[in-house]
């Protein structure tokens, strides 16, 4: 198993693992030029997991200077129950505490069964106290 920083190259595994992974939604904010522009803007702190060439995990992370936020973090459901994703989530994190960044958020859908039993069980917390808006300005629903 090796462990690097996702980069705009690895975007059509990157791609393929999406779109293979039950419960995480796939938009057209995932596009190459809003994943290359989101890695370049949160440079060093997204990571890949590789079997041999073969792309099997991955965490975007990314922050707006006083909170950390991860998406889309997958792995390939043959390599599950690895430690692969905390591996992945323990180096975002990492490298976000380098920047003096704290606090992390991630979002999960409510009907994703999977991810929510796999956070809740890792010491993260499901927060009752506040709501999430969303405001779209395009009438495509699938941004």
């Amino acid at each position: 198993m090796k462990y690097t920083e996702l980069t705009i190259s690895q975007y059509d595994q990157f791609k393929a693992l999406l779109e293979s992974t039950d419960g995480v939604s796939h938009r057209s904010a995932d596009g190459y030029e809003k994943i290359e522009a989101y890695l370049e803007r949160n440079k060093g702190h997204s990571f890949a997991a590789f079997d041999g060439n073969e792309l099997i995990g991955c965490a975007l992370c990314g922050h707006d200077g006083r909170r950390g936020y991860l998406q889309h973090v997958m792995v390939k459901k043959e390599y599950r129950e690895k430690g692969i994703g905390k591996k992945l989530v323990d180096l975002c994190l990492d490298t976000l505490e380098n920047v003096g960044i704290l606090k992390t958020h991630i979002d999960v859908f409510k009907t994703n069964d999977l991810a929510n039993t796999y956070w809740s069980k890792r010491e993260w917390i499901l927060r009752d106290d506040i709501n999430r808006y969303s405001f779209n300005k395009s009438t495509n629903s699938n941004i």
